[in-house]
């Protein structure tokens, strides 16, 4: 198969890509939402029908009936017509939907992928797809007659209906299936004629009627819609919580996969000082089916309501979930992007250099402090071109006071308004001032775009979608980038430090880099830097950031056996399998190997650290260029080791896991000059 082109034709589409394709929702970023029974017997039908469009199988009303064995040569296509094949008894449509229904979540799995390799849908982080650019002309559909994959199938079936096309056996099993499924309604407005014009041609086609007929009976069966039985949810008791090591080392991956180990991958418990209970979910499977299903089950609303009445808005894109979400993040993705960060890395370099050169043999270095402001040195010129080192420590300290009260709930409320920390808010107003200070059109004009100016610009277009009451979150929390990426590169650099063999290897990548002088953004790939790569992933793995997700449940759901009820809080505890021992083998070893072949122990979802699903972080690809640089400039130019013995607790867990200010290093030894 070629990827495809302007002249590669629907008979290169099979059906089941097809009905992805009219589920599609692209303002959404996902597909309209058909019940998972529903979903199940549609796709299923869909392949059935397949088989039946290859001439392997045929249907009559009381049989599914095989014609040719032979196999199609589809890897997915091939077991069902297998089992088929191999079945004595005859069995009519819906006896066939019903037990092929169970493999349709890997059906849609193995179609998403190769609809993107054949570059007709995009995937986006967060598990989100929409229609590749060259699909998305749809004048080039209106005027295709030819059945070409321009000719998109939406429009093809709104062809067959609205203008009384002739339709083909194919666009009248996609026809009766979306209209078995009840989704049509959705995606075409219909009025009474065009809903007869559905009806009569959803029963043209024998194979259309008998799967359509199939899928709408096995749908109303409501034993099949949902598990009968669940196993209630294990209760941890509050000691094992408050007397875990991992929890006095400040390593909450670590306590939840001790949790998790004694309790299961489901379990609940209620965190001291709140009555709010709380179900946890703790295993790689738990963040599959998070990653895959979680938008339809939770929402952040709930959790981030009170951070936003602090700061003053009505909603942000941490609280936001389905379309609006979608929406926000593909409007600023190219923002966040590697891109963004590796055509100005010359001037990032410079900046770095620029506070490097600050640095001198016998300094004290804090591990979390002192690296928040080395990269804020960056940041702050990247993401809002705008001076802030002045600043920067105190607006941190007013969002991490604003983050554990009305997050985590770990503080009261009178903890947001002492002296102290009101004149620590009025910095988070100059903050915003001075990005607005700094961006107007004539300072802006022939400057690269920063992430300020996304943000402006997404006001401008669409004031009532970004209106300028809630710019306040992200203009004055955008800073927290030097935050998490200051924090991560703390730890990293206590784990280099930890194991001088590394230190010594990550210090020759990096003299080889720099041999020449300055590098490009291309040099920071894992293929030219593999060790600083793979000690930069332990540490993720290790010491991540943040350790889990927290949110609420707005539709009833099964996971593992197990019913989580609406209205409860989840927290998605997404790092834990980062030390679960049948995931990552010796876990409290700090071991880059772990990302070589044959082991690729990171090659599953087990290694989640940065965040699942549609809240997944939307600069990771920049922060692991920025903590490579970060780390290779340090190396090259200085010798560091620890000024005094490391703490046992090297992790402050709120209210995102950083490293102890008491991990402190000392410069000994410049080892090449600064050249500013």
């Amino acid at each position: 198969m070629t990827t495809a082109t302007a002249d590669t034709t629907t008979k290169n589409l099979y059906l089941t890509e097809d009905l992805i394709l009219m589920l599609l929702n692209e303002e959404s970023g996902f597909f309209y939402q058909v019940p998972g029974w529903a979903l199940n017997c549609t796709v299923a039908g869909a392949a059935v029908a397949q088989l039946s469009l290859m001439n392997r199988v045929d249907s009559d009303t009381e049989s599914l009936f095989l014609l040719d064995d032979t196999k199609t040569g589809d890897p997915v296509l091939d077991p069902i017509l297998a089992e088929i094949a191999g079945e004595d008894e005859r069995h009519n449509v819906q006896y066939w939907i019903e037990r092929l229904a169970p493999r349709a979540e890997s059906i849609i799995d193995s179609r998403l992928e190769r609809l993107v390799e054949h570059g007709i849908l995009l995937h986006h982080a967060g598990e989100f797809w929409t229609l590749a650019p060259n699909m998305g002309q749809l004048d080039e559909y209106m005027s295709s007659r030819d059945g070409s994959v321009v000719d998109f199938v939406r429009t093809r079936i709104s062809r067959v209906i609205y203008e009384n096309e002739l339709p083909d056996p194919r666009d009248m099993i996609i026809i009766s299936l979306v209209n078995a499924c009840g989704v049509m309604g959705y995606i075409f407005e219909l009025d009474e004629e065009a809903r007869k014009r559905v009806e009569f041609i959803s029963n043209l086609d024998e194979i259309g009627r008998s799967i359509g007929n199939a899928v709408t009976q096995s749908v109303a069966a409501p034993l099949l819609q949902r598990p009968p039985l669940t196993k209630p949810v294990p209760k941890a008791p509050l000691r094992d919580l408050l007397f875990n090591k991992h929890m006095r080392e400040g390593n909450l991956p670590a306590l939840f996969a001790d949790l998790a180990a004694k309790h299961g991958p489901v379990f609940e418990m209620t965190p001291p000082f709140q009555k709010e209970r709380t179900i946890y979910l703790a295993s790689p499977e738990t963040n599959q089916w998070a990653h895959k299903h979680g938008r339809m089950h939770f929402r952040a609303k709930e959790y981030f309501q009170r951070l936003e009445e602090i700061y003053g808005v009505s909603r942000s894109i941490h609280s936001m979930d389905g379309a609006d979400h979608f929406r926000y993040r593909k409007a600023m993705q190219p923002s966040y992007s590697r891109e963004s960060l590796t055509n100005r890395i010359a001037e990032v370099q410079r900046n770095a250099r620029t506070h490097l050169a600050t640095w001198k043999v016998d300094d004290k270095l804090k591990a979390s402090s002192d690296l928040r402001v080395l990269m804020n040195t960056q940041i702050s010129p990247l993401l809002i071109s705008t001076e802030t080192q002045d600043i920067i420590n105190d607006v941190i300290d007013y969002k991490v006071r604003a983050l554990n009260v009305g997050l985590l709930k770990v503080l009261p409320n009178f903890m947001l308004h002492t002296p102290t920390v009101r004149r620590k808010a009025k910095m988070v107003t100059e903050l915003i001032e001075r990005i607005q200070r700094t961006h107007t059109p004539a300072q802006r004009l022939g400057k690269p775009q920063d992430v300020a100016d996304g943000y402006l610009g997404l006001n401008a277009s669409d004031p009532q979608f970004l209106p300028e009451s809630d710019l306040n979150v992200p203009l004055g929390t955008m800073l927290m980038a030097s935050m998490y990426l200051g924090d991560q590169l703390g730890l990293a650099m206590y784990a280099l430090v930890s194991h001088p063999d590394l230190y010594a290897r990550v210090t020759a990548e990096a003299d080889a880099l720099f041999a020449n002088g300055e590098i490009d953004g291309e040099d920071i790939r894992p293929q030219n830097i593999d060790v600083t790569h793979r000690v930069l992933m332990e540490t993720l793995r290790m010491y991540p950031i943040v350790a889990m997700a927290m949110k609420h449940i707005m539709n009833t759901c099964v996971v593992e056996g197990f019913e989580l009820p609406v209205g409860a809080r989840v927290v998605v505890a997404s790092t834990a399998s980062h030390y679960m021992k049948d995931v990552f083998p010796e876990p409290l070893r700090f071991d880059i190997d772990r990302y070589l072949p044959p082991r690729n122990e990171h090659l599953s979802t087990g290694y989640a650290p940065y965040g699942l699903g549609t809240h997944a972080c939307m600069g990771f690809r920049w922060s692991e260029v920025q903590l490579a640089l970060n780390m290779l400039m340090m190396v090259h130019y200085f010798k560091l080791e620890f000024a005094t013995k490391p703490p046992k607790r090297i992790i402050n867990s709120f209210p995102s896991q950083s490293p102890s200010n008491k991990i402190v290093f000392r410069i000994a030894e410049q080892r090449h000059e600064l050249h500013i």
